[in-house]
């Protein structure tokens, strides 16, 4: 069997001080093993990193077909507390240039979501579960 673990998000960056600085506008804190070619973030849960696209690909010996204005087919979700807090972290990210895709609303399935990209059109969901439960760390352990 596989551990049923997921530890480390990586982003592919074509721009990795644009990524980097993007997040560190909403607050985000680095770990101290980033460095001027490599990015990592705190997160409650999954720990978040960026690194260039290009040594990315190289590494997991694969080649790039994508362009960053392309949906990647992936997104990432922050998962609130209330749901007045999607409408809270779509304004702070507007604050700091995140394009808002898809402004808050009520979901279909009982809950709160809205949608934005970072500058190199990586997606991410902010939603509001009501049934969701979260760990001593802010980690979504069910939902």
């Amino acid at each position: 069997m596989v551990m049923q673990r997921v530890s480390l998000l990586t982003i592919g960056a074509y721009d990795l001080p644009l990524l980097r600085s993007f997040y560190q506008k909403l607050g985000w804190e680095e770990t101290e093993f980033s460095s001027d070619n490599y990015a990592a973030f705190k997160t409650a849960g999954v720990m978040l990193s960026i690194f260039p696209i290009v040594e990315l690909a190289k590494d997991a010996g694969v080649e790039i077909n994508h362009h960053p204005e392309q949906f990647h087919g992936v997104t990432i979700a922050i998962n609130v507390d209330k749901a007045e807090d999607v409408d809270a972290t779509i304004e702070e990210v507007r604050s700091v240039g995140g394009k808002i895709l898809r402004q808050p609303s009520d979901a279909f399935w009982g809950g709160r979501t809205a949608y934005f990209a970072d500058p190199e059109n990586n997606l991410w969901e902010v939603a509001w579960n009501p049934s969701a439960v979260f760990d001593e760390r802010g980690a979504m352990v069910s939902y």
